[in-house]
């Protein structure tokens, strides 16, 4: 286990060194600068370049980059052009909150559910529990998050008054938000939990823990719930990923200043240190759940081994 890790820890900043890589380059040749072009057009030629050199600009790519990979490693990444020279480290910090909160709450909520909703569905087999939980899980897939987002606002908002229609001014803001990105979540949830476990059920050893006697809350629990698990971590995982990196709709609606309107923002403005922090960060965190997807693969189903065998 302790190689595994140690191994995949290395993989994990090789591949975050190709990403950084790849968009570093990628967004140099981009057509445009990182600044307003009618602000400094009325510099002169020697203000502009005073402007270019204070962030490095004005080197060669190569040299800059170099620079950048040596600044990551003390941890600086660098100052916003689309933010008045603010860190990006301090940016990251002020975004990451608020999606993460509304990111949480949404997974958290949406696995509850979900797995609820699944572990009925399946052993209701063909009944309308069943029934209602494959509508619910063909909506959620079908309908957009935006949509969601939208009809909770309103009713719960607008119509009823009992939540707060948008802005982040207190922990109510993140309510609406969170249960219109769980929506796709229990449906995910509910459909891998339901047809894994549908399998589960019809293996021997569920027959054998009837023939024992033994009730159906501990079949389900102790035995079909477990042995169902490993799909619905594998889609958590990716699941988690997303969610936590913000939705730029649902972020949008209700105002939530988080993570994924400033990826646009800055993209709009080829702010170029803010594009590779958020880069950064989004890759590291994906790399980072998958390797804890595989460790909870062992965690759960012994029969796997992190280390491959020896022949």
């Amino acid at each position: 286990m302790q190689k595994y890790i140690i191994k995949r820890l290395g993989y994990l900043l090789i591949t975050l060194l190709v990403i950084t890589t790849a968009t570093f380059f990628l967004m140099h040749s981009l057509p445009g600068t990182p600044f307003d072009e009618d602000k400094i057009s009325n510099l002169s030629p020697e203000q502009q370049r005073q402007v270019y050199a204070s962030y490095g600009l004005d080197q060669p790519v190569y040299v800059q980059y170099f620079k950048y990979l040596g600044n990551i490693f003390q941890g600086d990444l660098g100052t916003s052009t689309l933010y008045s020279g603010r860190p990006v480290q301090g940016i990251l910090a002020d975004r990451i909150v608020p999606s993460a909160l509304v990111g949480i709450q949404a997974v958290l909520a949406g696995l509850v559910i979900g797995l609820i909703l699944g572990i009925i569905a399946a052993y209701r087999h063909n009944t309308s529990l069943d029934y209602l939980t494959m509508v619910i899980s063909v909506l959620g897939i079908s309908v957009p998050n935006f949509v969601v987002a939208a009809l909770l606002q309103y009713f719960f908002g607008l119509k009823w008054g009992l939540l707060p229609v948008a802005y982040w001014e207190s922990y109510a803001c993140s309510i609406l938000p969170s249960l219109a990105l769980s929506f796709g979540v229990i449906a995910q949830i509910a459909r891998f939990v339901r047809t894994e476990m549908l399998t589960v059920l019809q293996q021997d050893y569920i027959l054998m823990a009837k023939a024992k006697g033994l009730s159906p809350v501990k079949i389900l629990l102790r035995h079909a719930l477990r042995n169902s698990l490993l799909p619905v971590i594998t889609i958590l995982g990716s699941i988690t990923v997303n969610i936590l990196t913000g939705s730029l709709a649902v972020e949008s609606i209700y105002s939530v200043p988080g993570i994924g309107s400033l990826f646009v923002d800055t993209i709009k403005a080829n702010d170029y240190s803010t594009i590779l922090g958020l880069t950064l960060f989004y890759s590291a965190f994906y790399v980072v759940v998958i390797l804890l997807v595989d460790i909870l693969y062992c965690v759960i189903d012994p029969r796997i081994r992190l280390a491959p065998s020896k022949e």
